[in-house]
């Protein structure tokens, strides 16, 4: 490789960081897509195809650089993925910086979610009534031969975007990655 270029391992951890700092369509970094408690989490997966090995994190609270943390899964453990709290541990371990990843927009983001009864959320075939109440909610017991409901649509750009990126680098290597906060007001975890 000639000096200055990038290996794809490289340009993708580039290009995600990149949407996470700028916090793309606050779907993707810190400052968006809060949970139904307000916190807003991190989803990252990068994919080397020369080794076909893949590090990934999910639920990653308190660190910004998700993208960077999926790449250490992939380069200094023999594990795939990490989650939730275990995987805010691991960053840690690696000097990561613990902070908030709340901003004014995300706690505006929530209170307005909540004022408006919790809608839309993602629960669904319990009590309360998850379209009219914010809960605590509790199962319901169905009948076997009632279908359980399908109501996805309000899934937009606007609250659940992910960033995914591929690429080739000169010696023919093939990188993906993809980079998240998730869907608005998702059940945590």
């Amino acid at each position: 490789m000639e000096q200055g270029s990038l290996s794809a391992l490289d340009a993708v951890t580039i290009g995600c960081t990149a949407c996470e700092e700028y916090q793309c369509d606050h779907t993707v970094g810190y400052g968006g897509s809060p949970d139904e408690n307000g916190e807003t989490t991190l989803d990252a997966m990068i994919f080397d195809g020369a080794t076909m090995n893949m590090g990934a994190v999910g639920g990653l609270r308190r660190i910004k650089n998700v993208i960077s943390v999926a790449r250490l899964v992939l380069e200094q453990t023999k594990h795939s993925f990490l989650v939730g709290d275990s995987a805010t541990e691991f960053a840690k371990n690696f000097n990561f910086k613990e902070e908030s990843l709340s901003t004014n927009y995300s706690i505006d983001l929530w209170k307005n979610w909540q004022a408006n009864r919790c809608q839309p959320n993602f629960w669904q075939n319990v009590y309360p009534d998850p379209t009219t109440s914010c809960g605590p909610y509790k199962l319901i017991d169905l009948p076997n031969d009632i279908p359980m409901k399908e109501e996805w649509k309000f899934f937009a750009s606007d609250n659940h975007d992910t960033i995914g990126m591929i690429a080739i680098d000169e010696n023919g290597n093939i990188v993906a990655g993809t980079s998240t906060n998730g869907a608005n007001h998702k059940i945590p975890g």
